[in-house]
């Protein structure tokens, strides 16, 4: 019977597929590292009480791109090139969501409307890879190699997205509502496709490696499909709505530097 566990179990059993997994993990958490470094960095006056915020919201995903480098050491494996196809962060930048690697790269300060655009984007990735983290926590959570790591992911993921509720509710109330629900509606649609896409690809790359019967490897891509489906009728509006979250001020402390030792 096909599930999430069985597909998980089977790709951290496997060293290719492990090694193509952590490595895809780690270069889309180090490139949400610098994007949110760049962002604090230019953040524009007006809003510089984000920036050490935003700067920890940075430093955490450059841990979890350590905690996958661990990982892969853990089990002698050196990472591998990440397949562009299955590229999650590169790839919404193509489509238009977020801001653009060109104007991060550049020194002029962002404007407040950027950084809504920012918060908006975040708050639809962050909604992904936090019910990812929950999925995983339930069925690896006590796993002994990567069980801590996950566990200590997705208490990092909860905080990001309580941290991009709380400050889009507050720009909402300061006049930058509309601004807001048309980004994270745009964000949303496009991210589900994206999402789609890669799934498919990882899911190929996965198959390949693993040797899956061609009846298997349809099975799955018919799911990815059927989720699509799902989310692009009625299971965006999940990613678009805002609730004041119940950790406040989530991102307040100060960033942790190092990943912490997995053993």
């Amino acid at each position: 019977m096909l599930s999430a566990r069985s597909l998980f179990q089977e790709i951290i059993d496997n060293d290719d597929s492990y090694q193509l997994f952590c490595s895809i993990a780690a270069s889309g958490e180090a490139q949400g590292g610098w994007e949110n470094a760049r962002i604090a960095a230019l953040v524009p006056p007006a809003m510089a009480d984000l920036a050490p915020k935003i700067t920890r919201h940075g430093a955490d995903e450059d841990k979890h791109g350590r905690i996958f480098h661990q990982l892969l050491r853990k089990r002698g494996l050196p990472p591998v090139p990440v397949p562009p196809e299955t590229d999650y962060t590169m790839l919404l930048e193509k489509h238009g969501i977020g801001l653009a690697h060109s104007k991060l790269r550049a020194d002029e300060r962002l404007t407040d409307e950027d950084i809504v655009v920012y918060l908006a984007h975040s708050r639809v990735t962050e909604q992904r890879a936090a019910d990812q983290m929950v999925m995983l926590v339930r069925d690896f959570g006590d796993h002994p190699e990567v069980g801590k790591a996950i566990r200590m992911i997705s208490n990092d993921e909860d905080n990001h997205l309580a941290y991009c509720h709380e400050e889009l509710l507050r720009l909402a109330r300061e006049g930058h509502g509309r601004t807001i629900q048309r980004v994270l509606r745009e964000s949303a649609l496009a991210e589900i496709a994206v999402y789609r896409d890669v799934s498919l690809a990882v899911m190929d790359h996965m198959g390949r490696i693993l040797k899956w019967p061609r009846a298997k490897s349809a099975a799955l891509a018919a799911g990815i499909l059927g989720l699509y489906a799902y989310e692009r009728f009625a299971g965006w509006h999940k990613a678009v709505s805002l609730r004041e979250p119940e950790r406040r001020n989530a991102l307040g402390g100060p960033p942790v530097a190092a990943a912490p030792e997995l053993v």
